[in-house]
């Protein structure tokens, strides 16, 4: 399958720019430069940066200036230590794929899409040229699949409309279902060389999100082990999960789930990416904090296995907080170990 090379390595940079209170404390102070610097010294080729419309935009639209050197300064010390970067709108004016941010009606108003196209030509007009540096992502994670023929046509627009300005730069976008992996047969092909396929993986979910709150289903003190047996998977997600994502029947019920799990998850994928000659890539992975470290470690291992042996690049998140915090001491027995699998 065709690689993407220099994004094959990465940690989203989550809270920083996006699902933040959006204020210039926050904007200075989650994320510094001694940040970046220590992500490179851990090996990685890229990091991933959420912004919302908020950090640049407000809500008539015009465009906050001081908002951009936030992403000014991400793009100069990406560079700096020799990390690529994925700029990704994480919530555009109208949609979010968090309902408490309640964002709606971009799906149904060309207005609100117009003030999306508009927003990525200014992107593009001020980082499109960059080399490959910087790629974008267009939109984070639709959600329904009702959406699936608006969001083709609305990202093949924007993709012309980034083009007239930036005709080479690395454009992502994945489909419905928060960027399932299920989604990708939906999309169109890609319209030219320099589109990736983006998706988004923390299978199974009741392991990654065991006790998570913001799950409206979901018992906040239950917890499962990795070594569950496919059965005990499946049993528990139908129970605590709203949705759920993955069949476990193709697979020994008693079995305890291994590497060949995310095997079959990918194969299809991979397949058409293969046929469509386009890259595949994971813009966000990862273990809730609530899960056992130690078992945490065990399941990076389990997905980075496939990714290598697939070539799917992919974006870890996320660095600090956001209940998936790497350097956050919960991580600190596994640490070491971890970032290795990254």
């Amino acid at each position: 399958m065709k690689r993407w090379k220099g994004f094959e390595h990465g940690i989203n940079l989550g809270g920083w720019l996006s699902q933040c209170d959006h204020t210039k404390e926050r904007y200075d102070n989650f994320i510094k430069e001694d940040d970046i610097k220590r992500i490179a010294s851990w090996g990685l080729d890229h990091v991933r940066v959420p912004i919302d419309y908020d950090l640049v935009e407000d809500k008539e639209g015009n465009y906050k200036e001081d908002g951009f050197t936030y992403i000014d300064k991400a793009i100069e010390w990406s560079g700096k230590y020799g990390l690529n970067m994925i700029l990704d709108v994480h919530k555009t004016f109208g949609y979010s794929f968090d309902f408490g941010e309640n964002e709606e009606g971009f799906f149904d108003s060309e207005k609100y899409q117009e003030r999306f196209y508009r927003l990525w030509e200014n992107l593009a007009k001020r980082y499109g040229n960059i080399g490959d540096r910087v790629a974008f992502e267009l939109l984070n994670e639709v959600t329904d699949k009702s959406y699936c023929d608006t969001w083709n046509r609305v990202a093949s627009t924007c993709i012309d409309r980034i083009r007239a300005i930036a005709p080479d730069v690395k454009i992502l976008y994945g489909g419905y279902w928060n960027n399932s992996i299920e989604a990708l047969p939906d999309l169109l092909p890609p319209k030219d060389e320099n589109v990736i396929y983006n998706f988004h993986c923390y299978e199974p979910l009741i392991f990654t999100h065991q006790g998570a709150p913001w799950i409206r289903t979901m018992d906040v003190n239950f917890r499962i082990p990795l070594a569950s047996t496919y059965r005990q998977l499946d049993e528990a997600s139908k129970k605590y999960l709203e949705q759920v994502t993955i069949s476990m029947d193709d697979f020994d019920p008693d079995s305890n789930v291994g590497v060949e799990y995310f095997a079959k998850y990918f194969s299809e994928a991979v397949r058409i990416c293969e046929e469509r000659n386009v890259a595949l890539y994971c813009g966000e992975y990862g273990v809730i904090d609530r899960a056992d470290p130690k078992e945490a470690l065990a399941w990076y291992k389990m997905i980075s296995k496939e990714f290598n042996r697939c070539g799917i690049g992919r974006a870890a998140w996320s660095y600090k907080e956001m209940d998936f915090g790497f350097i956050d001491e919960h991580m600190a027995p596994v640490f070491e170990e971890i970032i290795k699998e990254l």
